[in-house]
This record gives C-alpha cells, structure tokens and sequence, in this order.
C-alpha cells in the first residue's frame, strides 16, 4: 500500500496536505472511471445476450407439431432441430421479441430435387400469436379444407394458399382476417363451386385479392356486391372464374 505521506515533510506542512488532496483526487477518478467501465461492461454484455437469446419456446413447441403433421419426403424441414426455432428454415422471427412473425414454405423447386408438404395444418399454429405472414403455395395438401382456424390468426397481413391442393368450400371464417392486406386463393383445387363469398366483405384492409381458378358461377349475382365492400382493395384477379363478361384481373385506384 502506498504510504499517503511518502513526500511530507516531518513537520506535515502545506506540501503534504497538497500532496493528500491530489491523491486523494486522483483515487478518486480511478475508482469512478472503473466503475463506469464495469457499467458498461454489464451493459454491453446484456444486450449481446437479448440478441443471442432463441426463440419463444411455446412457439417452438407449436412449430414441432405443425412439423408433426406435415409429410416431408424430402426432410425440407430437416433444420426445425435445435433451441432456436428463428435459425429454422422458413421461419422469420422479430429481432427484439423474438416471436416468430413468418413462416414461408412456398414449394418453389425447379430441378425435383424436393418433395411438396403436404398432410394436415395443426392448430398447433393458433400458438404463433404475432404471425403476421403465412406462405404455404404450391404445395399438395391432396384436397383437404382450409382450417377454418386459420380465420383465427387475427394478426396475418399476408396469407398465400395458392396452388396448395386445398379443398372444399373456402372456410368463411377467413372473413375474420380484418388485418390482411394480401390474399391469394388461385387454383383452388375444387370441383364443386363457391356459392358464399359474403366472408369477403369482412376483409376491410385487403388490397390484393387473387382468386383466379376458383369456380364463382353461383356466387355472380352478388360478388360484386361483395367486393364493393372493401375499402382498401386495389387489385383484384379473377381468371378463369365462370363470371361472364370480365377481364382477368381489375385494378382500383388508391
């Protein structure tokens, strides 16, 4: 230890008093400055934990039984392993919550060298309670309905079940979905016509509108009726639908 009065004179004059108040100032500032670096130190490492931490593990556990009832010949989904379901592939997380936000499974293979999803959609997916995006496209789900659950995924912006092999009516309870923007439904698989489109009208913030294949012979008197309810629509495609006398696609100005 540092004697305080190493430089005083033996009387303890004015030069030792001076040379104990500079040190003493001096011991001063190095016990300040390190307590703000070690301040900083716990700062800096906190952060770097928040951004390193996984994902929500209920959302996790629902995204293992949405896997579960999935057929995957091709193991696409051979990464949903490990504690950070936000380094799966197809799933997109928000950066500071961490809730899973997107699931993209669009079936985009050029070259074969992957199979389609198909099998059920599990409820399991009612858990995902801030996904806003839901792209399941060009897969083969073999004629099975639309969940009607899926009307219950009050925060979805986007949803695209084009080309997927669903069947059936198209579940009405998708008309739950005010928040959606997007809404792609082309070549629905279905034999039998849609004969109830008034589930559209509740889709106040829908601007994209596709359902392009979908047989709406029964539903012409009043789909216009329908449409004309939302206030946000810009685009509309309706090819190949049994509605005489219009143009495949429609755009509304803004």
């Amino acid at each position: 230890m540092w004697p305080l009065n190493s430089t005083a004179s033996p009387s303890g004059g004015p030069n030792s008093m001076a040379n104990n108040n500079v040190f003493i100032q001096l011991l001063f500032l190095i016990i300040t400055s390190s307590g703000f670096l070690f301040h900083d130190t716990i700062k800096v490492g906190s952060c770097q934990g928040d951004h390193q931490r996984g994902c929500v593990d209920t959302e996790k556990v629902a995204l293992l039984k949405f896997k579960q009832g999935l057929t995957d010949t091709s193991d696409r989904l051979s990464s949903w392993v490990g504690e950070d379901c936000c380094k799966w592939r197809g799933v997109v997380c928000n950066n500071r919550s961490r809730h899973v936000i997107k699931l993209t499974l669009r079936y985009l293979d050029a070259d074969g060298t992957e199979g389609e999803l198909g099998g059920k959609i599990s409820p399991a997916l009612l858990e995902l309670k801030y996904l806003n995006y839901l792209d399941l496209s060009m897969n083969n789900f073999g004629g099975t309905p639309i969940p009607k659950f899926i009307g219950s995924l009050e925060k979805l912006r986007y949803l695209n079940l084009s080309g997927a092999s669903f069947g059936g009516p198209i579940p009405p309870q998708l008309g739950n979905l005010s928040s959606l923007h997007y809404l792609d439904l082309k070549e629905y698989f279905d034999e039998s016509n849609q004969n109830d489109l008034h589930w559209i009208s509740g889709l106040t913030s829908l601007r994209h509108l596709n359902l392009g294949g979908v047989d709406l012979s029964q539903a012409a008197a009043y789909w216009l009726q329908a449409v004309s309810k939302l206030p946000s629509l810009s685009e509309l495609h309706l090819p190949a639908c049994a509605l005489a006398d219009l143009p495949p696609s429609l755009h509304f100005p803004i």
